[in-house]
Order: structure tokens, then sequence, then C-alpha cells
């Protein structure tokens, strides 16, 4: 059976190991979404992982409503990462791009314009502003033309990260966000060809991927996906057969692999009692499955050992352990992350958490 510290290879990516670094939204990139230098050591830092799965990154301003997250849509934010990628290829890690829309999970006030979704609906909750948090705004429907746009922004961030350095691009389909947003008949009430059936809620789905694969191929395109219950207003009446449709529909296309946050009933974010998809994704799909969501050592392991996934990835433990791989394979114990400092400016909670060795001569 394989162990976390094996190799593998997705696609065209050659991992060390099966530990991955799940996006982590970290809000040190200004305003104008360029990574600076304590983005390049937060990185750097933590390349012992297999594969990193960079932060959420914008492809456009439109898209990207968090606070000082980073984006992939200008000539600044492009040199603004190859120092990152450059840091950790020295450091001998792989790093793809996480590619993100929002959709209706953005504010007017970040963005500069009216939000944007699969229909004209409000998401509960308040979205993160420069001057604290507001209430969501109600989403403009998107239009046939707007797809095509969006669809051009998802092509160019993609040939825009490999300009970059990186090693590939994930498609950011989880967690209520844009993808999301298509994909659950609870957020999408269109008529048309992107709504109503199954295949036509996964429309836009399938088009972004090809986007994707039509700038870096199929062996270096990845999608993010969570097959759970409620997430940020986003819901289905029937995600098991949505994102078992959804698993086959990228398997069709050859992707390297697919990450799936599928939390428990006990997760940090958005639990849920829905069994697990994975297991029913794996016939239809070929290539790697990375599974997310609250994971440990001794977890990990037991997933590998039930043959569903390939990899494992790990989220909050990365922050306060940039030396997670090697904690992991000396049983060694894990920081515990400040919270308080996961959206800040600086350096604290950032940079300055200590690897083993020095924690333990401190």
């Amino acid at each position: 059976m394989p162990d976390l510290f094996d190799p593998v290879v997705f696609g065209d990516i050659q991992l060390a190991n099966r530990i991955v670094m799940a996006p982590l939204t970290r809000g040190r990139s200004g305003p104008t979404g360029v990574p600076t230098e304590l983005g390049v050591e937060y990185y750097r830092q933590r390349a012992g992982a297999g594969l990193i799965i960079s932060e959420g990154t914008g492809i456009s301003r439109e898209g990207l409503g968090w606070p000082n997250a980073p984006g992939l849509w200008t000539e600044e934010q492009v040199e603004g990462w190859k120092p990152v990628t450059e840091a950790v290829h020295q450091a001998g890690g792989k790093i793809v791009a996480q590619l993100w829309h929002m959709g209706r999970l953005v504010h007017s006030s970040v963005t500069g314009t009216q939000p944007v979704s699969a229909s004209a609906t409000t998401a509960p909750n308040k979205a993160h502003t420069y001057e604290g948090k507001k209430a969501y705004e109600e989403a403009r429907a998107i239009t046939h033309d707007d797809i095509q746009r969006i669809l051009g922004d998802y092509a160019t961030a993609t040939r825009n990260a490999l300009r970059a350095g990186f090693d590939g691009v994930q498609l950011h389909g989880a967690n209520g966000y844009l993808i999301d947003q298509f994909l659950r008949d609870g957020t999408n009430l269109r008529t048309d060809d992107y709504g109503g059936s199954v295949d036509n809620r996964i429309r836009l789905l399938r088009e972004a991927t090809e986007a994707l694969i039509s700038e870096a191929g199929a062996g270096r395109t990845l999608v993010r996906l969570s097959p759970l219950g409620l997430v940020q207003g986003c819901d289905d009446s029937d995600p098991h057969g949505l994102f078992i449709a959804a698993g086959k529909a990228l398997g069709e296309l050859g992707i390297a692999a697919i990450e799936l946050r599928e939390p428990g009933a006990h997760s940090t974010f958005a639990a849920t009692d829905i069994p697990p998809v994975s297991p029913h994704i794996r016939p239809h799909f070929n290539g790697g499955i990375i599974l997310n969501s609250d994971y440990d050592g001794p977890s990990a392991r037991a997933r590998l050992s039930e043959g569903v996934a390939d990899a494992i990835a790990f989220g909050r433990p990365f922050i306060a352990n940039p030396d997670l791989v090697h904690r992991l394979r000396g049983d060694l114990p894990l920081t515990a992350p400040d919270p308080s400092t996961f959206y800040t400016a600086g350096a604290e909670g950032y940079i300055d958490y200590p690897e083993y060795e020095e924690q333990e001569a401190a």
C-alpha cells in the first residue's frame, strides 16, 4: 500500500511525497494583489510538501473580493509571483496556482462592480472588505457573453501562471464560489443550457477546465471540488449524483488530479453528515485523487490504505508547521496556529512559526 512519503505522479507533475499543502487564503498581497517578499519566504518554508496548491488567486478584479488576496491578471502580479515559484523550486518543491472566481461571495466596495453568479441571488452572512464585514449584495445573473469573457479570464490567468513559473494550475470549483454556484441547484436557478439538469449545471465546470487545459495541458491541470452539503449558502438536493457526474466529466477530460474537500460531522469548516462521494468518483476518474479535510498523520495513512486517495491535503497544520512533512515523518507534535493572525497583514503568524528543532532549542 502507498505511504505518505512515497513519490507519485499526477499527469506531468512528479511529487516527491503524497503530502499536499492545501490552498490557504492569507491576505498578504496588498490591494493590488501582488505577492511580496513575505510570500516568497512563506512558500519557501513549506516547499517540503510534495505539492503546494497556492492560496486562491483571482483571475480578474470582478472575481476577487477577498482583501489583499493575490491575482494573476496583471503584469505586476505575474512578476510578483516569479520569485515565489523560483524559491519553491530552489527548495526542491512543486507549486500550482489555484485560480479563483468568487462569484457572488464578493462586495462591490472591493471589486468595484456588482457581484455576478449563476442566478440573481444573495449570499447569506457577510463579506470581508477593507472596511470590515458588510452584508452581501444581490448578484447579477451571468449572461452568455459574460460566460465567454470569464472563460477567457481563466485562460489568460492560466497563461500568466505558467509565465510566472508555476508547475500547473488548479480550478477552484469548491466551497460555494462561482463554479460551485453553477453546479448546485440551490444557487443555479437558470432555465437555459447552463441550468436545470445535472449535465447542464456541470457545463461551466467542464468549459472552465477546458480553458485551463487549452493553455496548460491536461497533465498540468487540477480541479478542486467540495462534494458536501451546505457551504456559504450553496447547497444541492442530490450532492452524490451531482458530484459523481462532475467527477466523471473531469475524468473524460484527462486532467492530472482532483482535490476533494470531504469534511465530516466535526469539521472545522462546513461540517456535514453527508457520506464521502470519493469512493463513487474513483471508478470514473483515472487521475490522482487528493482528499482534504481535518487530517492528521494516522488518519491520512488510513485513507491512503483504503485505495481511494492518492495523496492527502493538509491545510491549517501547514500554517503553524512549515516543516509539516518532517513532523509527520517523525510523528512529532504539531504546533497549533493562531487564528487571530490568519488574515493580518504582517509577518506575525505567517513566516515566524519555527521548525521543530528550533522550537525545541528555544
